[in-house]
C-alpha cells in the first residue's frame, strides 16, 4: 500500500509531527532537560518532611514548641531486665547485681549520658520482677542508631552473664538498626529489580530489543529527571523517601505503559502497509492523544493527595504528579523523534524464538477474539456475571478495619526487638511509647505553672490515664517543660487512645489549663497515631470528591460523551471496590494469607485506603482511555458500535496486557517486602490492575457498551457548549483503512 496524506489536528499531533521533523533538535532538548533537573536538583539538594510539618493539631504544635525553643530530644534507650521464670525479684541481691552491671557496661561506652538506675526513679514493674535502666544517646538522635552498636554488644555481654534473666535493650535507636540490618535492603532490591523485570516483559511483548529498550529508556530518564525536580520543588513542599519510592513505581507504570501504547500503533501502521512518515503521525494524532488525555487524568487524580493536608500524602501526590507529567511529555516529544530516527531499525535484535508471536496472528488475539465473541453475543448475562463477581469479592471491604499497625502486626515475630516491646509492654504499660505534654509558659518556673504540672502529674495517674511513673523535664531557660507520661493500655491502641483522650480532655483542662498563657500540647507515639488517623479521614471526602468531579469532567471534555463518561466513573469505582475487598480478605480475614506471608495482621494499614485509590484511579484510566479512544475511533471511521467495540478491544488487548503484566509484576515485587505496610500496597495494586486489564477492558466495558449502543455517544443538548478537546485526526479514506478483522489479527 502507498503512501497516504492523513490530515491530522490537535496537540499531540502537532507535537509528533515537530519532533519527527526536527529529530535531533527533540532528543537534544529532551537529553538536556534530564541533565539539567539532575544537574540542579542535586546542587539545590533535596530538603525532607520534618517532624513539625508531618500533622497538623496539637502534634505540630508541639513539635513547633520544641522546635522553636531549639531543644534537641535525644534517643531514648531502655534496658529490660526481668525474670525469665519469675523467682527473682527486683529487691534481690542478682538482679541489684545485674542492673549496677547493666548501669556500668552502658556507662562504660561512652556513647550514653543521663544512664538512670531503676531503684533511683521507681522504674520497677508492679509485679517486682522487671525494671528499667534508661539512657540517652549521644549526639544527633537521627543518627543515633548508626552509634547504638557498641551499647548493644555492652549489653549483651551483661545478659551472657546473668543466665537466670532477661537483659534486652530497646528503643528507637537499637530499633532503626535492627530493622535496617533485616531490612534496609528490602526497599533497594525491590527498586532494582523492578528495571530487568519491566524489560524481560518488554522483551517479550515485542521480541526485538531495540523496541524493548525504549519504553525503558523513556521510564527511567523520566524518573531520573523527576528526581532532579524533586530537589527543586522539595523547598517548598518538602519530600521524602517514601516519596522517592512511590515517584518511581508510578514512573515506571505510566512511562513504559505511554511509550507501548505509542510505539504498538506505529508498528500496527506500518503493518497495515503505511509508510512510516503516514505510520507515525497516525500514531501522534491517535496514542498520542491517549497519552495527553490519560496523563492529565492521571495527574489530576495523584493531585486528590495534595487535599490531605498531610505532609508524607502531599509529598508523595506531587512527586507522583511530575513524573507522570514529565513522562507525558516525553512521549508525545521525544519518543517520535526517536521513532524516526530509528525507522525500521525499531526492529533490531530480534529474538529468534520470539518471532512468530510478534510477526503473525498473536495468541492473546485469538483469545481475546473468543472471550469478546461470547462477551457480545451476551452482553446482558455477561455484565450481571462480571459485575456480579466483582461486587462479590468487593463485599468483604464492607467490614474494613483500618489502623496503625503496631509493631507485631508491622513485623510479625522476625524481628528479637518486637518480643522485647511486647514484653516491656506488658510489664510496663504505655512505657516503650509515653505520651508527652509540652508545656510552654511566660515563666515556666512560677509557683503556678509548677502546682499545675505537679497537679497534672498526679491527676493523671488518680485519673487512671497512666499508672506512672510521670517524668518532669524542665527547660528553665527556654521556659519549656516536657511531661512524660506513659498510657494505660499500652501497645493495645484502642484502650491507649482512650487514656490520651482523657489526658486532653480531663486531666489537662483541670490542671494546666486553669494557669493563664499555659501551652501544653499532647504529642507522642499513640498522639500522633491519633492526630494522623484523624485528619485522614477528615480528608477523604474532598479528596474522593475531587479525584472523581475531575476525572469526569476530564472524561466529558476530551470524549464529549456523557455516557462514557459516566462509565468510565463506574468501572473504574467497581475496581477499586474489588481490590479493597481482596485487602480485607486477605491480610484482615486471613484468607490465602499463608500465601503472601501475611498471617495474623488483622487490619488494613490507616493510609492505604485512600492512597490505593488514588493510584488506582489514575492508573485505571490509561487502558480505559486507550481502549475508548479505539473505539471512538473505529466508529468515527464508519463501522458500526458492535464492530467498533470488538475493534478496538482486540486492536488494544496486546498492548493493554503488555502494559498490565509489567505493572503487575512491579507491583508484586513490593508485595514480597517485610513490611505489612508495604505488602499491602503491593498486593492491592497488583490485584487492583489485574482485574482492571481483565474483567474490567476485557468483559465488563464491551458489554456495557454493546448494550448502550449508540447511546454511549451521548451528549445533550445543552452540554454542546462545551470546549471540545477531541482533536481526532481526519477519517482516513476507505483504501487506507486496514481491511475488516485485520486489526484484530495485528494484537499480539
Amino acid at each position: 500500500m502507498g503512501k497516504t496524506d492523513v490530515r491530522v489536528r490537535g496537540l499531540a499531533a502537532r507535537a509528533g509531527g515537530w519532533s519527527a521533523r526536527h529529530r535531533w533538535a527533540a532528543v537534544g532538548i529532551w537529553v538536556l532537560f534530564v541533565v539539567l533537573a539532575v544537574g540542579l536538583g542535586s546542587a539545590a539538594g533535596r530538603v525532607d518532611v520534618n517532624e513539625s510539618d508531618q500533622l497538623k493539631g496539637e502534634t505540630h504544635t508541639a513539635a513547633r514548641i520544641i522546635e522553636d525553643a531549639g531543644i534537641k530530644e535525644p534517643a531514648g534507650e531502655t534496658v529490660l531486665i526481668q525474670s525469665r521464670d519469675g523467682s527473682l525479684r527486683a529487691t534481690s541481691g542478682e538482679f541489684r547485681t545485674a542492673v549496677a552491671d547493666v548501669v556500668k557496661a552502658v556507662e562504660g561506652t561512652g556513647r550514653a549520658t543521663h544512664v538512670t538506675s531503676p531503684y533511683d526513679t521507681d522504674t520497677i514493674s508492679r509485679d517486682g520482677r522487671s525494671a528499667l535502666v534508661r539512657f540517652d544517646m549521644r549526639g544527633d538522635a537521627d543518627t543515633a542508631g548508626e552509634r547504638v552498636e557498641p551499647v548493644l554488644d555492652a549489653v549483651a555481654g551483661v545478659r551472657k552473664a546473668h543466665g537466670g534473666l532477661r537483659i534486652e535493650e530497646i528503643g528507637g535507636a537499637s530499633m532503626n538498626k535492627q530493622y535496617k540490618d533485616a531490612f534496609g535492603d528490602d526497599f533497594q532490591k525491590a527498586e532494582y529489580s523492578a528495571v530487568p523485570v519491566a524489560f524481560g516483559i518488554l522483551l517479550i511483548a515485542f521480541g526485538a530489543l531495540v523496541a524493548a529498550l525504549l519504553p525503558m529508556g523513556l521510564a527511567i530518564t523520566a524518573i531520573m529527571a523527576t528526581m532532579g525536580l524533586m530537589g527543586l520543588v522539595s523547598h517548598v513542599q518538602p519530600m521524602s523517601d517514601t516519596a522517592s519510592s512511590v515517584m518511581l513505581l508510578v514512573g515506571m507504570a505510566v512511562g513504559v505503559d505511554y511509550c507501548l501504547f505509542y510505539l504498538r500503533r506505529e508498528r500496527e501502521e506500518r503493518a497495515a502497509g503505511h509508510d512510516p512518515g503516514t505510520a507515525l503521525r497516525i500514531a501522534a494524532a491517535t496514542s498520542g492523544r491517549a497519552v495527553i488525555v490519560s496523563g492529565v487524568t492521571v495527574c489530576v487524580a495523584m493531585a486528590g493527595m495534595l487535599f490531605t493536608g498531610l505532609a508524607e500524602f502531599e509529598a508523595m501526590g506531587l512527586a507522583s504528579l511530575m513524573v507522570v507529567a514529565v513522562a507525558m511529555v516525553g512521549s508525545v516529544t521525544v519518543l517520535p523523534a526517536l521513532l524516526s530516527l530509528l525507522g525500521e531499525r525499531v526492529e533490531k535484535g530480534r529474538i529468534p524464538f520470539l518471532r512468530r508471536r510478534t510477526a503473525g496472528p498473536g495468541e492473546g488475539s485469538r483469545f481475546w477474539t473468543a472471550v469478546l465473541r461470547r462477551v457480545l453475543a451476551k452482553p446482558l448475562l455477561s455484565v450481571v456475571v462480571a459485575a456480579g463477581a466483582l461486587l462479590a469479592v468487593a463485599a468483604p471491604a464492607l467490614g474494613m478495619n483500618t489502623q496503625q499497625l503496631t509493631l507485631d502486626q508491622e513485623f510479625g515475630h522476625s524481628l528479637p526487638i518486637v518480643q522485647t516491646y511486647e514484653r516491656l509492654n506488658d510489664a510496663f504499660p504505655g512505657g516503650s511509647e509515653p505520651a508527652e505534654v509540652v508545656v510552654r509558659a511566660k515563666d515556666i518556673g512560677a509557683p503556678e505553672v509548677q502546682r499545675a504540672m505537679e497537679d497534672f502529674k498526679q491527676l493523671a495517674i488518680s485519673s487512671g490515664a497512666s499508672r506512672g511513673p510521670v517524668d518532669i523535664t524542665l527547660h528553665e531557660e527556654r521556659n519549656v517543660a516536657l511531661i512524660d507520661v506513659p498510657l494505660v493500655g499500652g501497645s493495645d491502641m484502642d484502650q491507649a487512645v482512650k487514656s490520651l483522650t482523657k489526658l486532653r480532655d480531663e486531666v489537662r483542662p483541670a490542671t494546666l489549663g486553669r494557669v493563664a498563657g499555659v501551652e501544653a500540647p499532647v504529642t507522642g507515639q499513640v498522639a500522633g497515631n491519633h492526630d494522623f488517623n484523624d485528619q485522614l479521614l477528615g480528608s477523604v471526602v474532598p479528596v474522593f470528591a475531587f479525584v472523581v468531579v475531575f476525572a469526569f469532567l476530564l472524561m466529558l471534555l476530551s470524549f464529549r460523551s456523557l455516557t462514557v463518561a459516566i462509565t468510565s466513573i463506574v468501572l473504574n469505582l467497581l475496581s477499586v471496590g474489588a481490590a479493597y475487598g481482596i485487602l480485607v480478605a486477605v491480610f484482615q480475614h486471613g484468607w490465602g494469607a499463608s500465601l503472601v506471608g501475611a498471617e495474623g495482621v488483622g487490619a488494613i494499614v490507616t493510609w492505604l485506603p485512600l492512597f490505593l485509590f488514588v493510584i488506582l484511579f489514575g492508573l485505571s484510566m490509561d487502558y480505559h482511555v486507550f481502549v475508548v479512544s479505539r473505539i471512538r475511533e473505529a466508529r468515527l471511521r464508519g463501522r458500526d458500535t458492535m464492530e467498533a467495540i470488538q475493534h478496538g478491544v482486540v486492536t488494544t488487548a496486546g498492548v493493554v496486557t503488555s502494559a498490565a503484566v509489567i505493572m503487575v509484576a512491579v507491583f508484586a515485587i513490593f508485595g514480597t517486602l517485610s513490611m505489612q505496610s508495604m505488602k499491602q500496597m503491593g498486593v492491592g495494586l497488583a490485584a487492583a490492575v489485574l482485574i482492571d486489564a481483565t474483567v474490567i477492558r476485557g468483559v465488563l466495558l464491551p458489554a456495557v457498551m454493546a448494550l448502550l449502543g449508540e447511546r454511549n455517544w451521548y451528549l445533550p443538548k445543552w452540554l454542546h457548549r462545551l470546549p471540545d478537546l477531541t482533536h481526532d485526526e481526519a477519517p482516513q479514506p476507505a483504501d487506507a483503512l486496514p481491511a475488516r478483522g485485520e486489526g484484530e489479527r495485528l494484537g499480539v
